[in-house]
């Protein structure tokens, strides 16, 4: 059970990490649909549940070392070997977004100029993926409670204050900007480039753990915490909507009325979330290239994280805008694929106890 629920912390730390990192994605893809937005929290929550379930059981299954194994497996070899490019591809892509996001939030939080916010999360990350695969989930699943701590806290106090009527805030939502035209679209979406972004890490996580029943466990029981924390945010934003509408990070304002303490709290969550996912991204796109016991591992996450931090100064606006959308075409590859594999492997199951009870 603790290794399942470390399993399931990591995931959600990775999955975090890209996004949630400011609130702004669950205003568009749940909150701007009203009411409806909640129904859609609750289709992410069992999408996310079973297709973690699937990654990590493949991963399990394949002693995955590198998302490569589980791709070709659910994909076949030629879409499987385009779909790994791409992967890897996005890998590299998200790794470069949080260094520039980390920057960003230093320079807009703390004065601090943006390059040395994200050399220092450029280091931070490299110093930790030189600790074996075991103690970076460790790290990752660590941090994920103290988010939901300041989440329960901050959703708590936006629905017993707020002072608008539940018609008022459908109403306000409403006018908010969409992330899609209608709010199962905006759970699928939001669900397809998460998938993106953490199947990766999933599948080495799922590598590392020999035993297919608690792997499963890790991926059910993260995609349930995922689908909770959505939930919250997505509470928090819509009771405070008049509040937090126009925020470029809405949980960030709300920690920040509530108390200035919480909401520099707050800043050194998302940090945390956005470090979880550098190094989850960053960690999946290395061993993709060099397995992780190379005697050249080290040096080669030194000049890939170097390259990133350079592209990082593209800018956080212009990075998100450009990977993440892509990412969601890739997300529904997958979730599709992912669909089918289960299928095929429900069916596989079924003929197979057939036979032995004929036998």
């Amino acid at each position: 059970m603790k290794k399942s629920f470390e399993m399931a912390g990591a995931f959600i730390g990775v999955i975090v990490g890209a996004g949630f990192a400011s609130g702004q994605e669950i205003l568009q893809f749940f909150t701007s649909f009203g009411w409806w937005g909640v129904v859609g929290t609750a289709i992410a929550t069992v999408l996310f549940a079973f297709l973690g379930m699937n990654l990590t059981t493949l991963g399990s299954r394949l002693h995955a070392t590198s998302h490569k194994e589980v791709v070709y497996q659910i994909c076949g070899k030629y879409l499987g070997a385009a779909v790994d490019f791409v992967i890897t591809f996005f890998l590299f892509g998200v790794s470069v977004v949080m260094f520039a996001g980390a920057g960003s939030i230093f320079e807009n939080q703390f004065g601090i100029p943006a390059m040395y916010g994200s050399l220092a999360m450029l280091i931070v990350t490299i110093l930790t993926l030189m600790f074996n695969v075991q103690k970076i989930i460790a790290m990752i699943s660590a941090i994920t409670p103290f988010l939901m701590v300041l989440v329960v806290i901050i959703a708590g106090y936006s629905i017993f204050t707020t002072d608008l009527t539940a018609g008022q805030m459908d109403q306000l939502a409403k006018q908010q900007n969409s992330g899609s035209s209608n709010w199962i679209l905006g759970a699928l979406l939001y669900v397809s480039y998460n998938l993106a972004a953490g199947a990766s890490m999933l599948t080495v996580m799922g590598g590392l753990e020999k035993d297919e029943k608690i792997a499963k466990k890790g991926g059910v029981y993260g995609g349930i915490g995922l689908g909770i924390l959505i939930l919250l945010i997505n509470v928090a934003i819509f009771t405070k909507i008049n509040q937090v509408g126009s925020s470029d990070m809405p949980m960030l304002t709300l920690a920040t009325n509530i108390s200035p303490i919480l909401g520099v709290l707050m800043s050194i969550a998302l940090l945390g979330m956005i470090y979880n996912t550098a190094v989850g991204m960053l960690y999946a796109f290395t061993v993709r290239i060099v397995p992780a016991e190379s005697k050249h591992f080290n040096w080669v996450v030194w000049v890939i994280g170097v390259g990133g931090f350079g592209l990082s100064f593209v800018g956080f606006i212009t990075l998100v805008s450009t990977v993440y959308p892509a990412m969601g075409y890739l997300g529904f590859v997958l979730m599709i694929a992912i669909v089918i594999a289960w299928f095929v492997n429900v069916k596989r199951s079924k003929a197979k106890s057939l036979v032995v009870k004929e036998a």
